[in-house]
């Protein structure tokens, strides 16, 4: 019997390494699996890469595993949002590396992946920093910057209702992230709000297939309707 939840957060994130490349789903804190990340702390590993729209904020996530001294780079978008002293002090010192990317190149980048595609061509950054080293083409009279899918070890999502096969519904604008970053991932660890039983979820509300997900934990919140 297929069953993929598992009982403690611990246990969800159970063999996460030094030097891992997580993603973390989430825009601000709109869908940041926020439980998944205070167990991540918990948890002890270091020297990690973070993908995730923003740096972090305040003291708690992103920004506490940077605080903590547990992150070598972030990888986003949005690397100066309100809150983010954290990821401010420790790039200012030196003691964190920054890769910047445009969003919507990091949201394809992450579906590429997913896909099996190894890199593609978008006009988007072409003639600026951002393309600095980087190849570039010239189609149909249009400059394009060549963009390599982003893959990683880990991803951490959130979900509203989530069955035992790992099938997982997102609500409203929790939605962000989260799908695309579940499929890049070698491992993806879901924590979700609300249990349905399985046939309980309207296929055509799915928007992540079980198949992409491999632990599920429950982290209780909200009102299921």
């Amino acid at each position: 019997m297929i069953d993929k939840f598992v009982p403690t957060i611990a246990g969800a994130l159970d063999g996460i390494k030094d030097g891992a490349t997580i993603l973390v789903g989430g825009f601000g804190q709109v869908g940041q699996p926020l439980a998944l990340l205070d167990g991540l702390i918990e948890q002890g590993a270091k020297d990690l890469v973070i993908v995730a729209n923003n740096a972090g904020s305040g003291h708690v996530g992103i920004a506490r595993l940077i605080e903590l001294g547990r992150v070598r780079k972030v990888i986003c978008s949005y690397p100066r949002s309100s809150g983010s002293v954290w990821f401010e002090e420790a790039f200012k010192a030196g003691r964190i590396e920054l890769e910047l990317v445009p969003q919507g190149t990091m949201a394809e980048r992450m579906r590429a992946a997913g896909a099996g595609i190894g890199a593609f061509f978008t006009p988007t950054a072409y003639g600026t920093l951002l393309a600095n080293g980087k190849e570039t083409r010239e189609i149909d009279g249009r400059h394009y910057v060549l963009e390599y899918a982003l893959h990683a070890d880990v991803a951490l999502i959130e979900a509203w209702q989530a069955d035992r096969w790992g099938n997982i519904v997102y609500r409203k604008s929790g939605r962000n992230f989260n799908p695309v970053m579940a499929t890049a991932a070698s491992l993806t660890i879901a924590q979700t709000q609300h249990v349905a039983e399985l046939g309980a979820l309207d296929p055509e509300a799915i928007v992540t297939p079980g198949v992409y997900v491999h632990r599920v934990v429950h982290v209780p919140y909200g009102d299921p309707t």
